[in-house]
């Protein structure tokens, strides 16, 4: 066969005709998540020293204004009828007793994830300083958080069995990991496999413009909600939304909330995204930012660290959590 020749300098073709760039088709944009960045926007937000101040205001006038109201409709009850009064003073305590049950539940809830904290920070301080004692105070600590819980009866056993026998803080801390948590990871997995399958499905199934964030928001307070629970938290409703600003602020220092990392660079070079409808698309990305912040509240709710048991992966957890809903 004869060589070609080799050509010493560029080849260029010219054309007659004028080419028009804006004619060009347009390079697809990927799909970048918008209902969970909103909803990271929306959990981040701080508000200003005056509209706090504002809040308050309003919130003492009304409460001022309610119990006014509740006072003068009792009285003018009373001086009605003694019994519409009894009745109506029944009914306005059962209320004042309601909302002081709300307030204490929260406070609570506070003080549980307080108590999540203290433990995690010291166990780090225990394996960090290679103190067995103060290992052996935060065994004792994970032990009675997790005391009435029958699931974990079996992890306790052998947990006693086998405690006596390690002299050293980090095998200690391993062991009460391995056998106390593993089963709770397990149920805390699960959640956030569920709640990213349910962004996506509500993503890509339901093309109304609002639906996809008010599924994000309400599915990731339900998953940190039931995270929470899972690792013996059990946060109330302001409890919730402060630790999903709390996984949020997490994230965005981290930069985890920006679609630029390795797992969603190889789910689009691989041209997963292209295969599919914007929607799924859309989908597919607000379920890995779900991942993410579902595992951000499994960091914060464990009241141990990652050392024993490798903590999931991002792209792991989707491809479970997304499996049979997307093709391969």
């Amino acid at each position: 066969m004869e060589e070609l020749p080799r050509l010493k300098r560029p080849l260029v073709i010219e054309r007659d005709e004028e080419v028009d760039p804006s004619l060009a088709e347009a390079v697809p944009d990927l799909p970048d998540g918008r209902a969970m960045q909103t909803v990271a926007l929306l959990a981040t937000r701080r508000g200003s020293a005056f509209g706090r101040f504002a809040l308050w205001v309003f919130g003492a006038l009304i409460s001022f204004t309610a119990s006014v109201w509740a006072w003068n409709f009792v009285t003018g009850l009373f001086a009605a009828n003694t019994v519409l009064g009894g009745v109506a003073l029944v009914l306005v305590g059962l209320a004042v007793l309601v909302a002081l049950i709300a307030a204490f539940g929260e406070v609570s809830a506070f003080s549980r994830l307080r108590r999540l904290d203290v433990i995690r920070g010291e166990a780090v301080q225990a394996a960090a300083a290679a103190d067995i004692k103060a290992a052996r105070v935060v065994l004792g600590q994970v032990t009675r958080l997790y005391a009435g819980r029958p699931e974990l009866a079996w992890g306790r056993t052998r947990l006693a069995e086998r405690q006596a026998e390690v002299m050293d803080a980090d095998a200690l801390l391993v062991l009460a990991e391995a056998e106390l948590l593993a089963p709770l990871d397990a149920l805390a997995l699960r959640e956030v496999e569920e709640a990213a399958r349910r962004v996506a499905t509500v993503t890509a199934l339901i093309p109304l413009a609002l639906a996809d964030l008010a599924a994000a928001l309400v599915s990731n307070l339900r998953m940190i909600r039931r995270v929470a629970e899972i690792y013996g938290g059990r946060s109330g409703s302001l409890g919730s939304w402060r630790l999903l600003r709390r996984v949020f602020v997490s994230l965005v220092a981290t930069g985890a909330v920006a679609l630029t990392d390795d797992m969603l660079g190889s789910f689009a070079g691989g041209g997963l995204l292209s295969k599919l409808s914007r929607r799924f698309g859309e989908g597919v990305v607000n379920g890995a930012l779900t991942v993410r912040v579902g595992l951000a509240a499994m960091d914060l709710c464990r009241p141990l660290p990652w050392v024993a048991r490798p903590r999931p992966g991002v792209s792991a957890t989707l491809s479970r959590a997304l499996a049979g809903m997307f093709g391969r």
